[in-house]
């Protein structure tokens, strides 16, 4: 069966979590996803995250579907390898520090003398330009300067201090909208003949992903917490999170049919929290769920993420899928989490070992020989996976 990008071509300059997403995306849909390495390994390959099998859980995670080549940026001859892989590429992707690119002489304005149609994606914690370009960023300092970490605390308690997100959703938001707009200048350049740079910034993204609380503080000239202390809910909202047998369950009960149907499950005429808790609190996660899912309250277990892979619904719309790797053998992943009636997205392959797709790719799309290209590892330029 087609898959949507299968004709498109990226080259992954990127590491860590933001950058790998957004491509892992791109792979899954169908495009050929090149990863662009040098012969010691990206950053990535050593964390965030435990080692397993000498390289980070997160990258295990993070790099399905892609081909990897191994190459010393600083070596003439790499750089012409590359520059060579320019030419027959669609999309770039890199997310290095601005300016990282340019002084290796990758960047924007040369890769489009290049290659006119490339659609090059800087993907960065602050951005290209203004008066933070230069900072570092990470995840929950994105997090932080848009509003998330103090939100998520005062969700706990109006006097509770900022809490840091849980999942690195600064970075994978952002890789999100990196993806999203890589296909929509894809779809430009198809129209025009025209590429363009992508300037995606964790700090932007988060920012608009906190659009109603922002756009209701500039309507009341209040904080939405502010607001909130003044408005106290309801107690007897049926509502948060309930403790029960073996954990929690999170409920979510503003269907007025759910608790008309609570009020006749129970035999009364007004319902509490307190009245619920004591139902459910002898019951299991899974008991409870469907108890309440059944009386049409919108709820759901609390999972630890790894229990989300043994849930009969998830196993059901075939969230999860095996893939196997020369290094760290057969492990599960979650496939694409789109269902497409017509291009599905999928997981094909496990994330790549250093170097292991060197000859491959430059034999295949550049036409060099297996000598000139035992030369070029000879002399330091590439690095061939040997397994």
């Amino acid at each position: 069966m087609d898959k949507i990008l299968e004709d498109v071509r990226v080259l992954d300059f990127t590491h860590v979590w933001f950058g790998p997403y957004c491509t892992m995306m791109l792979g899954e849909l169908g495009a050929e996803v090149i990863m662009v390495e040098p012969p010691w390994g990206n950053i990535g390959r050593l964390g965030p995250g435990e080692l397993y099998k000498g390289t980070a859980t997160t990258f295990w995670a993070l790099n399905q579907n892609k081909r990897n080549v191994a190459v010393d940026l600083k070596n003439p001859e790499a750089m012409a390898l590359v520059k060579e892989l320019v030419k027959k590429s669609d999309v770039v992707v890199q997310n290095f520090a601005p300016g990282a690119m340019e002084r290796l002489g990758l960047g924007y304005d040369v890769l489009k003398a290049l290659n006119p149609k490339i659609v090059y994606a800087a993907l960065s914690g602050f951005g290209q330009t203004g008066p933070y370009s230069r900072y570092g960023s990470y995840a929950v300092v994105a997090e932080a300067i848009s509003g998330h970490t103090y939100a998520t605390g005062k969700g706990i308690s109006p006097d509770h201090p900022p809490v840091t997100m849980a999942g690195a959703l600064g970075d994978l938001g952002p890789a999100i909208y990196a993806a999203f707009a890589i296909v929509a200048a894809l779809r430009h350049r198809d129209r025009t003949g025209v590429g363009q740079m992508i300037d995606v910034c964790q700090v932007d993204t988060m920012v608009a992903f906190n659009c109603c609380s922002s756009v209701a503080y500039d309507m009341f000239k209040e904080s939405p917490i502010a607001r909130r202390l003044k408005r106290p809910q309801d107690p007897n909202r049926i509502w948060g999170v309930f403790p029960v047998k073996d954990g929690w369950v999170q409920i979510a009960g503003e269907r007025g049919k759910a608790i008309e149907n609570l009020k006749q499950e129970l035999g009364v005429d007004e319902v509490s929290k307190e009245m619920v808790q004591e139902r459910i609190g002898g019951k299991t996660r899974m008991e409870a769920f469907q108890w309440l899912a059944n009386l049409g309250f919108p709820c759901a277990p609390i999972y630890e993420a790894h229990e989300a892979m043994w849930d009969p619904h998830l196993k059901a719309r075939g969230m999860w899928v095996d893939v196997e790797s020369p290094v760290a053998g057969r492990y599960t992943v979650p496939n694409f989490p789109v269902k497409f009636s017509e291009t599905p997205g999928e997981v094909e392959s496990a994330s790549p070992a250093i170097g292991m797709h060197t000859r491959e790719v430059f034999r295949g799309l550049l036409g060099k020989s297996d000598a000139e290209l035992d030369a070029l590892e000879k002399a330091g330029a590439i690095a061939q996976w040997k397994g």
